[in-house]
């Protein structure tokens, strides 16, 4: 009983049973009269719709031709070839709505997607049922016209980008190639290869070419010249033919690099410095005086007007113990990261047993450091420092130090061999393995190694770059005690999966479900 607008006793309202006109079971009113079950088995709403399609891919290059002319690139089970897939069916969307859509999992090789749909469609006297619907593609390969040209003779390209960093590492050459990963900045390229101190890239049109080092102007200071060499010409039609060879130079300035600025210079930056450090790279050089937090950026422009070199690199890093912390000044926000001016005395771990020197320097890294953490830094106290532009400073006083950033070395020793759970894509490059040895491919190794454990430390650094999901993956708890909480890592919220992008559902019987 409910009291109703008046005051009165109202009884409630309760919706009655019938009967199914098949089987007689008890069941809730609906316009054909029969049960679920016997709905399903007299009216079957996916009759009539095709079940087999086919489409064309590219085995070379991994894109799907969507109409002619017209190729999309898209990954096994992505949601790209997921969309693809319900774009050839886009017919069926007048005869049945769509409800869900996931694929059942194939053999790669087997040239065969299985797509699951679930639709729903009206059947007797306006009821509206749902059921499931599976369709199978058959995978035609062929290659798409540029993969044709490109296997048809691999040299015949139009134009070619030549990407170098006059450095002693690679660690931009790795950072670039998530960037290029991430824009899908190379999709046109028919070739790409390592080369001495950096990377070719091989297009087939020039428009192409120059795209790719507009592209990579606006992420990295660079500064490119071009050069063109006549293939053939033919003097009736007045035709030539010329291959466009790009040479692309970038800034040898790295992050965390330390630098003496010429005097032009630094006048230009409202007397920064001298010693400042570079903090980021991207379009423009990030500089910041670590002794005042005063910071300034500096264009590629303005670099390759005058430009000059590291006084010390990274390669050149030197791991310190802290053993006192004093903070002079409170947190500030540099370019998107908090620094805070600090006194610490470090001492370097080499001479730990041999000697007591103990330096007192002045840091931008109050913030994060704390007595008995360890750094790494520049030993300009030992170091051999000949540079001009610290000649032309006269009475210049060098500080016995200079921290960089703090260190978790001696926590990962004992962690060493730890999985990862996230990883990162690589691009598919051509290498000449006749003229590296054994010791370059250590090397490099040791600084892709080096790489990921900077996207570890530094949040900034993994803004522009996406991790994915490492499926080999399996936490331990022994492994994560032993490497301790205080060791960085990558987030779990900012992993992309790789393939698992749709969501499994129950498993439905091929009864649906009917709705008014």
């Amino acid at each position: 009983m409910e009291l109703g607008a008046l005051g009165m006793f109202v009884p409630a309202q309760t919706l009655g049973t019938v009967l199914c006109c098949i089987c007689g079971v008890q069941m809730d009113p609906n316009p054909a009269n029969m049960c679920v079950r016997c709905l399903c088995s007299r009216v079957d709403i996916t009759e009539g719709l095709p079940r087999h399609a086919t489409v064309v891919h590219c085995p070379e290059c991994r894109r799907y031709l969507k109409h002619p002319g017209t190729w999309v690139r898209a990954d096994l089970e992505s949601k790209e070839l997921l969309a693809f897939c319900l774009q050839r069916l886009e017919s069926l969307t007048r005869l049945v709505r769509f409800v869900h859509a996931e694929f059942v999992w194939t053999e790669p090789h087997s040239k065969r997607l299985r797509l699951k749909l679930r639709v729903q469609r009206e059947a007797l006297h306006g009821a509206i049922l749902e059921q499931s619907h599976l369709v199978e593609f058959t995978v035609h390969d062929r290659l798409c016209p540029k993969c044709s040209r490109a296997q048809a003779n691999p040299d015949q390209w139009s134009a070619a980008v030549k990407l170098r960093q006059h450095v002693a590492h690679r660690r931009t050459f790795f950072f670039l190639e998530q960037l290029i990963l991430l824009h899908r900045a190379d999709t046109d390229a028919l070739r790409r290869a390592e080369a001495d101190r950096g990377l070719d890239f091989f297009f087939g049109s020039l428009s192409h070419a120059v795209k790719f080092v507009k592209f990579i102007s606006s992420v990295v200071p660079v500064r490119s010249c071009s050069d063109k060499q006549l293939v053939s010409h033919d003097p009736k039609s007045n035709i030539y033919n010329y291959k466009h060879t790009f040479s692309v130079e970038i800034c040898p300035i790295c992050r965390e690099d330390l630098i003496c600025l010429p005097p032009k210079a630094a006048q230009a930056l409202g007397n920064l410095g001298p010693l400042v450090i570079c903090t980021k790279i991207s379009d423009s050089v990030a500089l910041l005086d670590p002794f005042t937090l005063r910071s300034a950026f500096l264009d590629a422009s303005r670099y390759w007007r005058a430009p000059f070199r590291a006084l010390l690199s990274s390669r050149q890093l030197v791991e310190y113990i802290v053993l006192d912390v004093e903070v002079e000044s409170s947190e500030v926000t540099v370019g998107g990261s908090r620094y805070s001016l600090a006194y610490a005395q470090v001492a370097r771990v080499s001479d730990f047993g041999k000697n007591d020197t103990i330096f007192t320097v002045r840091t931008h890294l109050g913030r994060l450091l704390n007595p008995g953490d360890y750094a790494l830094g520049y030993d300009l106290y030992g170091a051999n420092c000949n540079d001009l532009e610290i000649d032309r400073y006269k009475g210049l006083i060098l500080p016995d130090a200079v921290l960089i950033k703090k260190s978790y070395e001696e926590k990962r020793r004992s962690g060493s061999g730890k999985p990862r759970p996230w990883k990162l894509k690589r691009l598919d490059m051509d290498v000449d393995n006749t003229s590296t040895s054994r010791a370059d491919e250590e090397k490099k190794d040791t600084e892709h190694e080096e790489f990921l454990r900077d996207l570890e430390e530094n949040p900034e650094l993994r803004f522009n770059i996406s991790l994915y999901r490492n499926e080999d993956y399996q936490p331990s708890e022994m492994a994560s005690t032993a490497c301790g909480d205080d060791v960085p890592s990558g987030p779990l919220e900012e992993l992309f999966a790789d393939l698992d992008l749709i969501d499994q559902e129950e498993e439905n019987d091929n009864a649906g479900s009917m709705m008014e």
